[in-house]
């Protein structure tokens, strides 16, 4: 990483700078999460991405034009993350560092699924399932308006495994590769993915580059979270790790995006519940294959667990590449 060879830090070896990056930003959005009053990137390429889609998604040429909108909006966000942390490094090292911290920080979101899991389960833990439902209709795109307990259970756990890769470990682990812009420029993707990478009339060729560079960025980190959460629940009180193993095994690929099922799929396998199933979009019903086996009955209770896997996702990630890290250092 180019920041690291700035002097002041030499006296750092690169092990120990990126594990002090990695883990003063995820301290940082514990500790303050998303406030209103800070400008939050993440909003800026939203607007952007906007503004070009609307002049842009029209015409024959649309998937064209939707690749030149990815590599633009990509562009931008890397070249002006890039410019201010290079700028900021260049006046003082340590100013550099605390942008770059806090520049990462608003890739992540540990502080934001657990607030969002937990504004689920204080309703649903005192029997108001209204305000259950309301809280979950904040997070999904399905209709929640007539869902059980089951239901907002299980849109609840599934939300939280599938973001603890996109809201966390895909963050870190591009940081690892190429420092906050190029965690930015991720989340720029990741961004771009949910706003235009979608399988309709209006989108399915303008959001295709989006929706395909979204499956390639989150690949490998899938994968290694859902290994990270079966790692971690040797600390967490009955989960199935073997159970886990063989569900991931069996049903991760049955999703129908290619890396949501894995942390979805570890989760309930760790779990002992059943996730997937039948959703409804503006009363549209959808069936999406179902993954692991209904040993337990969904309630509440599964949601703060789901956070403790969720938070396993992420230490243990975190651990397992800085691993890595040393060893290439080393060798």
């Amino acid at each position: 990483m180019i920041f690291y060879h700035f002097h002041s830090f030499q006296w750092l070896s690169f092990f120990e700078y990126i594990s002090l990056l990695l883990l003063l930003a995820i301290v940082l959005d514990l500790i303050i999460g998303d406030p209103r009053w800070l400008p939050h990137p993440v909003i800026y390429t939203g607007k952007l991405i906007s503004l070009l889609e609307s002049k842009w998604n029209n015409g024959a040429s649309r998937k064209g034009r939707g690749i030149l909108l990815t590599v633009t909006v990509i562009g931008v966000v890397f070249s002006m993350s890039f410019t201010g942390v290079f700028l900021t490094y260049w006046i003082h090292p340590a100013l550099g560092f605390v942008t770059e911290i806090y520049l990462l920080s608003t890739t992540i979101a540990v502080n934001g699924l657990q607030k969002a899991a937990n504004d689920v389960f204080k309703p649903l833990s005192e029997g108001n399932l209204e305000e259950a439902r309301h809280s979950l209709s904040m997070i999904v795109g399905r209709d929640t308006a007539n869902l059980p307990e089951s239901e907002i259970v299980r849109g609840t756990v599934e939300t939280v495994a599938e973001n603890t890769v996109d809201g966390v470990t895909s963050p870190l682990f591009w940081t690892i590769i190429g420092g906050a812009p190029l965690a930015m420029a991720y989340r720029a993707v990741n961004t771009l993915d949910s706003m235009v990478g979608y399988k309709n009339e209006q989108y399915i060729n303008f959001g295709w580059a989006s929706a395909r560079l979204d499956d390639i960025a989150n690949w490998l980190p899938a994968r290694m979270t859902a290994l990270s959460m079966l790692a971690a629940s040797i600390f967490i009180k009955n989960s199935l790790k073997s159970h886990a193993l063989h569900i991931t095994w069996r049903d991760a690929r049955k999703h129908p995006s290619p890396n949501s099922g894995w942390p979805e799929a570890m989760v309930a396998g760790l779990s002992g519940v059943q996730l997937g199933g039948t959703n409804y979009y503006g009363g549209r019903k959808s069936d999406r294959a179902k993954m692991g086996e209904p040993l337990q009955k969904l309630e509440a209770s599964h949601i703060p667990q789901s956070v403790l896997y969720m938070h396993g996702g992420w230490s243990g990630f975190i651990f397992l590449m800085l691993v890595i890290v040393f060893a290439a250092g080393r060798l």
